[in-house]
């Protein structure tokens, strides 16, 4: 009989995490997956990061993820977003070879990792508790804890015109159906995702002489903070639009839409519309941007970023060829969307572990959420969270003061979702506290106490704690005489447009040192604020909420807040009060009977 501590399904971003996590936990993994040459396969842009999205994979290298150090070591264009606003909001993107990314992801695990290919149709459940997984409808395969990660697998069903298909990706005609069947079975609620992509292009039968390039910075900044340097040739993007004949052209065919003739009944991804609801819904916009991305350096095809469709074949054909420069491309691929099963993810608990079945953990699309970035982030926390709970050590709860990975798992377990969930840096109330640049300083040493970061990096953290203090000391001990007036060079550079550079060249201070040194002296009334706002909020977060605490023996809570909270289940006090509908009265009520009757 076959048995191991953790079982992960999916070999897409969310089941690499989890995975690789257990591996350095030092517990006994199997992943399985359809299909092991497509570990870490990229089914849609070829690209890393973005606003509040750069954030996350920040996050996940200082836990000792892998994302990041893959994204530098495939990497072909590294540029950091809203450089215009304050750096609470600066964002890291890269363009990644996507060829040369999945093949580290699947080297990666293939070293560290026992690999099994084949579906899950069954999961194995004893009184409410999941023992293993049966693959193929034959082989069992038990273990202590099973992390589900499988993507847009689960029960996918893919769209181009009117035409359907069950599917996971166009590329592999596998869905996961049973499994999907087994979760209803066992009670969870399942919800429809829509989700979609573009065509790829053929870069050879595109003009760029009449577009505009898009560069990266120079010089490129690193994704993990275990690289130094990169020392690469960046490739550009290219920038065109859509126009009035494009759109003309969509509108005359939404009626062969599966979008917009009831086939599609899923709920698409509001933020990265189709270019369909795109003309649908913004019909007072002549054009709509498309960004040309390289898909790789040796591979000379291009995803245009911007027109997600699932119209037919013909259409895509007719309408893509009246865009400038691709008015003569060659398209390699068409466009599709595709539906897939979500669970509720008010379901599980803030670990990703699910309230109806113990130590089953749900990470990535399964949850209702879209991005590379968001699954990764999940598919980590799911398996620091199962070999925590092997172990028989406290769980891992980010809350939203710590992470954005933090808070989308909170929005996820507290208010749920209606629609594919894309993290934004709108939704993270304290992000001048969890900037990227900090993420290092905020959760490398809960990495290292798992085992996921090693010494030397954990080493290199402290540094750069230490060596900001440094810089600060430093600046309070110079003076400076402004306009006859004489104060300290940290006073001074806490004023608009002056740059800290300027004044320490000739110190060895580390670049990363002196950026986050800065964003703190300047911003420095503003993080007292957020501090202050934190102990508030951490104050409820400390007041524990016992497990299946009956809430109805709490006189004063209407039978509508009694229902919510029994349906929610919330850990503490703070979690409670993030619950749609929940009052502060009802807080109140709650703070009463907990200081008074709990033990």
């Amino acid at each position: 009989m076959k048995k191991y501590d953790v079982i992960v399904i999916g070999g897409g971003h969310a089941g690499i995490e989890s995975a690789m996590a257990c591996k350095k936990m030092g517990v006994s993994i199997l992943l399985i997956t359809f299909e092991k040459e497509k570990i870490g396969y990229m089914s849609c842009n070829p690209a890393i990061g973005g606003v509040g999205k750069g954030q996350i994979v920040k996050e996940i290298d200082a836990l000792g993820g892998e994302m990041a150090k893959a994204t530098d070591k495939t990497g072909i264009q590294f540029r950091i977003l809203n450089k215009s606003k304050g750096p609470a909001v600066w964002s890291s993107r890269a363009q990644v070879d996507r060829k040369k990314y999945n093949e580290y992801m699947k080297n990666l695990i293939e070293k560290n990792v026992e690999i099994l290919e084949g579906e899950v149709t069954d999961l194995i459940v004893e009184n409410n508790v999941v023992k293993g997984v049966e693959v193929n409808n034959e082989e069992l395969i038990y273990s202590k804890c099973v992390i589900l990660a499988p993507g847009t697998f689960l029960n996918g069903l893919i769209h181009i015109g009117l035409e359907s298909f069950p599917a996971g990706r166009i590329e592999d005609k596998k869905c996961s159906k049973k499994l999907s069947e087994k979760l209803k079975e066992l009670g969870f609620e399942i919800l429809r995702f829509k989700t979609g992509t573009c065509a790829r292009l053929d870069g050879n039968t595109i003009d760029f002489s009449i577009l505009t390039p898009q560069f990266g910075d120079e010089p490129p900044k690193p994704f993990s903070f275990s690289t130094e340097n990169l020392e690469i040739e960046q490739v550009p993007c290219y920038i065109t639009y859509t126009n009035e004949k494009t759109h003309e052209i969509i509108r005359k065919n939404l009626n062969r839409s599966p979008l917009y003739t009831g086939k599609i009944t899923g709920i698409g991804v509001r933020y990265c519309p189709s270019i369909e609801d795109k003309v649908v819904k913004f019909p007072h916009h002549p054009r709509h941007h498309i960004f040309l991305e390289p898909e790789g350096k040796d591979i000379n095809i291009y995803y245009p970023n911007g027109i997600s469709t699932s119209l037919p074949i013909d259409v895509q054909d007719d309408f893509i060829h009246t865009i400038k420069g691709l008015e003569n491309v060659k398209i390699l691929r068409y466009g599709y969307g595709i539906e897939h099963d979500v669970v509720n993810p008010l379901q599980i608990y803030p670990t990703l572990e699910t309230k109806i079945v113990k130590n089953l953990f749900l990470a990535g699309q399964i949850n209702g959420t879209t991005g590379y970035e968001e699954a990764g982030g999940q598919g980590l926390i799911a398996g620091i969270n199962a070999v925590l709970k092997i172990k028989n050590q406290p769980e891992l709860i980010l809350d939203r003061t710590t992470s954005y990975i933090g808070v989308l798992i909170d929005d996820l377990t507290t208010k749920g979702t209606n629609e594919p969930y894309r993290m934004f840096t709108s939704r993270v109330e304290y992000r001048l506290m969890i900037r990227e640049d900090n993420a290092d300083i905020r959760l490398r040493e809960i990495g290292y106490k798992l085992g996921l970061v090693s010494e030397e990096e954990w080493e290199k953290t402290k540094r750069k704690i230490e060596e900001i203090e440094k810089i600060k000391k430093y600046l309070q001990s110079k003076k400076i005489t402004i306009e006859g007036k004489t104060i300290t060079l940290f006073e001074y550079v806490r004023r608009p447009g002056i740059k800290i550079l300027d004044y320490i060249k000739n110190e060895n201070f580390h670049r990363d040192s002196i950026f986050t040194a800065e964003v703190e002296i300047k911003y420095a009334p503003y993080i007292e604020r957020n501090l202050k706002e934190i102990e508030e909020f951490r104050n409820l977060e400390k007041i524990k909420i016992p497990e299946n605490f009956d809430y109805s023996k709490i006189p004063g809570l209407s039978l509508e807040i009694r229902e919510k909270l029994s349906k929610f289940k919330p850990l503490n006090l703070g979690q409670a009060n993030r619950i749609p509908g929940i009052t502060p009265s009802a807080i109140s009520i709650l703070l009463v009977y907990l200081k008074k009757f709990s033990p």
